[in-house]
């Protein structure tokens, strides 16, 4: 825990550095929400097809979900949110005839949730 997955359009390859992201996404987390460093876990999901209404070509999209034990206060899940916008902010290029869809989302772990490191 966390546990964090991020999905990007494949058309952000060379505009998103995904290797500054993460850890500048984990140090807000030990920050804001009292992770541990060593506990946040990232994900880099590339989806090859990204339609917005009816378009097919122009856009990109990234979504950010991270998924905490519960018990965190509303307000610092938005901050959370914000910050992890403001991230993509800095760790995001803008790509030529691209618009980019940016999103967050900070949500609790199901209560059944157990992890194995071996």
């Amino acid at each position: 825990m966390p546990q964090i997955t991020v999905d990007y359009s494949a058309t952000l390859d060379d505009a998103f550095d995904r290797a500054g992201f993460a850890p500048a996404l984990h140090a807000e987390l030990v920050d804001t929400a009292a992770a541990r460093i060593g506990a946040c876990k990232t994900q880099f999901r590339r989806t090859e097809d990204t339609v917005v209404g009816a378009d097919v070509r122009g856009h990109a999209i990234i979504h950010v979900t991270i998924a905490l034990l519960a018990g965190r206060t509303d307000e610092t899940k938005a901050k959370l949110t914000e910050a992890a916008l403001g991230l993509l902010k800095t760790y995001v290029k803008p790509a030529d005839g691209l618009e980019l869809h940016a999103s967050a989302e900070v949500r609790d772990l199901d209560a059944s949730y157990r992890k194995y490191e071996g």
